[in-house]
């Protein structure tokens, strides 16, 4: 799986950029607000139809413009697919596989998979829940419909019922209709939580594997799923904690509150972790996405690195470097350093400087 090209008009600070990628390795460098992580983000964007970080379609476009375009071309076994999307300032985005428009932006999933990584992820262990929530989202939403389906109906219930909840302080004649809300809820919180538990399970074998060879085997790292509340006792709980949800005037428990724990031994890194336990950790991670998007598609997954070689150490860095080969990466750097140069090939090199990119070689 590798992309060819990818074409960006009114993107961030591009006005217009075309760019022909190599199915190696591609290094864009040049010094810090340039646009370098704008172009792993539309390649991002253009895969999974979101950003890693940008809330609104509004806040991608470029200043002044009221629409920005990315179009890029993937070749998979052979089959080479167009997609073009459209960022509005005013409209919801408009997406088209061979120039025929997708009906949902879901549709969009499976085309290409990615697997990104930036110095925030190496966080991810010890920030807060909805960091590890969204890792797990984010993964499943790109290798499972079904669980997009299931996590979005689920979140638009809950925003229902929150806002129901506020509302039966000036309209208590309301509260009949906040068992409509509680049985969507159940119905697609369970889904959720059973998929999320089954996503775990495949994680911990994957991350144990590679957390080891990360330690040289000193190391053995356990993950488990924290929910909020089991599939099985969620109708149950969600009834017998109405009336606190009414006192708070939000839901108080379900998928939108769950967690992932990581333990060495029986220290939980996530709070009494050094900050060398919780950069291996998130490696470890993010490496067995990778491996687990391989193992699920057949194919390799493209990797965005988004300046995360000068955030880890020596050895660290081996090991993200191996997990690289055969597999197209876009890369971004301050400099290409010969610490780079020397250490795997580097198949392109892009110097990108105030919204302009120039191949070098």
């Amino acid at each position: 799986m590798i992309i060819r090209s990818l074409e960006l008009q009114n993107f961030r600070n591009y006005e217009n950029a075309h760019i022909e990628f190599s199915e190696g390795v591609n290094i864009f460098y040049g010094d810090n607000a340039q646009g370098k992580t704008n172009i792993l983000e539309a390649v991002y964007l253009g895969t999974t139809a979101r950003s890693h970080r940008a809330g609104k379609d509004k806040e991608m476009i470029r200043f002044g413009e009221e629409e920005a375009h990315i179009k890029y071309f993937v070749e998979k076994r052979g089959i080479t697919d167009r997609v073009d999307m459209h960022l509005k300032k005013s409209r919801s985005k408009g997406i088209a596989l061979n120039g025929l428009p997708l009906r949902r932006s879901s549709d969009l999933f499976g085309i290409a998979n990615v697997v990104f990584f930036s110095p925030e992820d190496l966080n991810i262990i010890k920030e807060g829940p909805s960091e590890r929530r969204k890792f797990i989202d984010m993964e499943l939403c790109q290798l499972d419909k079904v669980y997009m389906s299931n996590l979005t109906n689920y979140n638009k219930v809950v925003m229902q019922r929150n806002k129901l909840l506020k509302e039966l302080e000036f309209h208590e004649d309301y509260l009949d209709t906040l068992q409509v809300w509680d049985m969507q809820m159940v119905k697609y919180g369970c889904e959720v939580i059973r998929r999320r538990e089954q996503f775990v399970k495949q994680l911990e074998v994957m991350m144990k594997k590679i957390h080891s060879s990360i330690t040289g085997g000193k190391e053995e790292i356990t993950v488990s799923y924290e929910p909020s509340v089991r599939a099985e006792d969620f109708k149950r709980e969600l009834e017998r904690g109405r009336t606190r949800d009414l006192k708070a005037r939000v839901s108080l428990i379900g998928p939108h509150r769950d967690d992932l724990a990581f333990l060495l031994g029986d220290i939980d890194i996530r709070t009494f972790g050094s900050q060398g336990q919780q950069r291996t950790a998130a490696l470890s991670l993010k490496l067995s996405e990778i491996e687990i998007v391989k193992e699920r598609i057949g194919d390799q997954p493209i990797l965005l690195l988004d300046d995360v070689l000068s955030e880890l150490d020596s050895s660290r860095q081996e090991k993200l470097l191996d997990s690289i080969q055969h597999v197209q990466t876009f890369l971004t750097c301050t400099g290409v350093d010969e610490f780079v140069k020397n250490r795997f090939p580097v198949n392109k090199i892009f110097r990108v400087t105030q919204g302009t990119v120039n191949s070098e070689n």
